[in-house]
């Protein structure tokens, strides 16, 4: 296999995100004395955290306004007399614990671990990826975890991949590949720093982006297949 160093997205890559953030929103919600949540309720809190993460990845606001924001906003919109901050704080701390797995991510971690390093790359925070990672039981074939948090630059920049690649045990570009459902932070970061990427697409999406992946793959169990 000509590719040695294999980085990660973990988010709706490895971890079925959308999963655990509905989880942990409503046992947050339902902590904090509302305890109806509507699905309604939930998709606006989604768009609004969407577009606030958009935002910090340009760089145009913090990852701490950011996790109290999201839940103000949500609430404004709804008129719910609720603490925001004590939201956030409730939100990540269930976060790190409702962990599930996408199918797949077992095998295909420890099958490329074998070969190769296994990297984490996310703009999640970096606490709390450490501590899913740990519960997911994904850890034994991981060899670092490069967080946006601890960087302090966010994908797609190009400053978050030399820090990453930095991390691993030895790096070119021509045996570097990153595995990622998102064209925007994923791909187009691979593009721009001159390594291959494998777009994770389960959804079977198509691509009216300016990001070209080198693979697309619907399933994880697709990926080691597709690089022999």
């Amino acid at each position: 296999m000509r590719h040695q160093l294999f980085l990660f997205d973990l988010d709706d890559t490895l971890l079925d995100f959308k999963a655990s953030e509905q989880l942990s929103f409503v046992r947050t919600l339902q902590q904090l004395g509302h305890h109806t949540v509507s699905e309604i309720l939930f998709a606006q809190y989604q768009a609004i955290n969407t577009a606030l993460w958009r935002s910090f990845e340009h760089g145009e606001v913090s990852k701490d306004f950011l996790k109290v924001e999201r839940f103000r906003k949500t609430f404004a919109a709804n008129a719910l007399d609720i603490d925001p901050e004590a939201a956030s704080l409730l939100y990540l701390e269930s976060l790190s614990e409702t962990v599930v797995l996408i199918d797949g991510a077992q095998a295909v971690c420890a099958q490329l671990a074998a070969v190769g390093e296994v990297g984490i790359i996310t703009n999640g925070v970096d606490s709390i990826q450490q501590r899913r990672i740990a519960a997911s039981g994904l850890g034994d074939h991981i060899s670092f975890v490069a967080t946006s948090e601890a960087c302090g630059y966010a994908k797609p920049d190009s400053r978050f991949f030399d820090y990453t690649t930095g991390m691993a045990r030895a790096f070119s570009k021509a045996a570097t590949i990153i595995v990622g459902d998102r064209l925007d932070a994923d791909i187009l970061g691979a593009n721009r720093y001159g390594i291959d990427s494998c777009w994770f697409n389960p959804g079977r999406l198509a691509n009216a982006s300016e990001a070209r992946p080198t693979y697309e793959v619907a399933h994880l169990d697709a990926i080691v297949p597709a690089l022999l």
